[in-house]
């Protein structure tokens, strides 16, 4: 039987975040197919509550200290390492979240285990394990092998589904038993981050716009289209740098991680910071003068065409059929 396999379950203010469940059907997946036990461990105050809704894993742990709410990553990492060692763990799994920032290579420094960052797949294979790691915003992918399914990985948020971590079921849950040194920095407090009159990352519908839409009076036509859709529109960085929208609608590595049902991407070539952003879309549909457009790559269905004509046409349509 390969060793255990580890997953640190991510809360931010009292609530589990989705990288959590993420995870935790991804730690579900590897450790039936390596024929290994799954432990999920939650660090903070009041985290049996918590724990109780990882349903997926053979044993939930947890570590309630106030000292590990919202922890520095050194602070993270030696409670992490203490569970290591007590269970045994080969294969950790973290969020490569701002939460756990820092973690992984603290921990891999202070355990010897590799770290892999920003993994976007993994398969287990003949007692190891396969990930594959986004380099550079995407540009590069890196596979990257653990002999005996033993190493540190941290989990680029909306690779897995989160869908695949949520269960009924409540595991049977631990005192994990971590001793907390008081660190050199505390967190203070929350401050949340102004999300304008439109929060994208809510929204089942969105209309990107990017360089196509040529000028600011045009944005008015996607606003159109949007509306007739039940959604939001949303822009690449070129249309966010021109002022045109405001940055709370800015979708890519620098702006916001969307995840619609549907991603109408209008004039929007497809560079990798934008790709980051909205590739966890469930749909995809992509309009671009440009054939060869790096959009089309990735896009579930792709027209060759101009935005500025398609997006009254569509907008038209759609009226019409609900009228």
């Amino acid at each position: 039987m390969a060793k255990p396999i580890l997953m640190l379950a991510e809360q931010v203010r009292g609530q589990l975040s989705d990288i959590s469940f993420e995870m935790l059907g991804l730690g579900r997946r590897l450790a039936d197919a390596l024929g290994a036990p799954l432990s999920a461990l939650v660090l903070g105050s009041e985290g049996a509550p918590l724990a109780a809704r990882l349903g997926l894993a053979d044993k939930a742990l947890t570590a309630e200290d106030p000292r590990l709410n919202m922890a520095p990553p050194g602070t993270m990492a030696d409670a992490l390492r203490q569970v290591i060692e007590k269970e045994q763990a080969g294969l950790v799994l973290i969020g490569a979240t701002n939460v756990c920032m820092g973690v992984g290579s603290i921990l891999s420094a202070r355990t010897g285990l590799p770290f892999v960052n920003n993994v976007r797949q993994a398969q287990a294979e003949e007692g190891a394990v396969r990930l594959t790691s986004q380099m550079y915003g995407g540009k590069i992918l890196a596979d990257v092998r653990l002999g005996g399914a033993c190493g540190i990985a941290g989990i680029y948020p909306g690779a897995f589904p989160a869908d695949a971590g949520r269960s009924d079921k409540a595991p049977p849950v631990e005192a994990a038993g971590v001793t907390v040194t008081a660190p050199k920095e505390t967190f203070e407090r929350y401050i949340e981050p102004e999300t304008g009159d439109v929060d994208i990352t809510k929204e089942k519908v969105l209309v990107a716009v990017g360089r196509g839409i040529q000028t600011q009076d045009n944005v008015g036509m996607a606003e159109e289209l949007a509306a007739a859709l039940g959604g939001a529109v949303c822009a690449s960085r070129p249309v966010i740098d021109q002022g045109w929208l405001p940055l709370s609608r800015q979708v890519g590595k620098s702006g916001m991680n969307v995840k619609p049902r549907l991603y109408l991407a209008l004039g929007i070539s497809g560079a990798p910071e934008h790709w980051e952003g909205m590739q966890g879309s469930q749909c995809i549909i992509a309009v671009n003068t440009d054939a060869k457009a790096p959009i089309f790559d990735g896009a579930h269905y792709g027209i060759v065409g101009d935005a500025l004509e398609f997006i009254p046409l569509l907008t038209d349509r759609l009226k019409a059929r609900r009228g």
